[in-house]
């Protein structure tokens, strides 16, 4: 694997990663409700998920799981209903706001760091994007493992930075919701996101299916 193939990854990895998805809605949402504390944990939970489905997409079973229906589907849903249940929980979030350092509900460390792994190892999203981007960039007359960090490396750099990045700017858009009302819409607005995200999975096709 040459500097140029490395270089040509990295851009590409960085322009799927910084487009919104829902890791990005919920890093904005823990900036603007919470604190940089709770978006570093939820960021480093979804990159914990990445490295886990880059691991299975490089042994194989990422291929697996695209190319069979029955598999795919069940990924499918359970990300959908998991991305439907952090809309919901969000317009639960909308009756219980106060403005202060800590504006939501108070959350566990460990509940902040799961949303965040739960949230990238149920989207079978990546797993389609590992699947079909690796084997473009490995050199099979090279290991593997060695080319296998690199890429994921990358890959868990860039997501970490750019949901850090959105979520200490919502972190300094907090003052233009510095009433409870304003508040209270911006959770049922990031709710409808996650709900229509989660329908909108359900509409994704496998690769056995085109």
């Amino acid at each position: 694997m040459t500097l140029e193939i490395i270089l040509i990854y990295a851009v590409f990895s960085f322009f799927y990663i910084i487009s919104p998805g829902p890791a990005v809605f919920l890093a904005i949402s823990n900036g603007m409700t919470i604190n940089m504390k709770a978006v570093s944990l939820s960021s480093f939970g979804n990159v914990a998920g990445l490295f886990i489905l880059s691991s299975v997409s490089m042994f194989g079973l990422g291929a697996l799981i695209a190319a069979s229906a029955s598999l795919f589907l069940a990924v499918k849903v359970v990300g959908a209903g998991y991305l439907i249940f952090l809309g919901i929980k969000q317009f639960r979030n909308s009756k219980v706001v106060s403005i202060s350092e800590n504006t939501g509900p108070v959350r566990r460390k460990r509940s902040i760091f799961y949303e965040g792994f739960w949230m990238a190892v149920t989207n079978p999203k990546p797993i389609l994007f590992f699947t079909a981007l690796f084997p473009q960039f490995l050199n099979v007359e090279s290991a593997l493992l060695p080319q296998f960090f690199i890429l994921t490396g990358i890959f868990m750099f860039f997501s970490f930075l750019s949901l850090y990045s959105y979520g200490l700017i919502s972190k300094f858009a907090k003052g233009w919701i510095s009433d409870a009302r304003r508040m209270a819409w911006f959770h049922r607005v990031t709710g409808g996101i996650f709900i229509a995200m989660g329908i909108g999975l359900l509409q994704l096709k496998n690769t056995a299916s085109n």
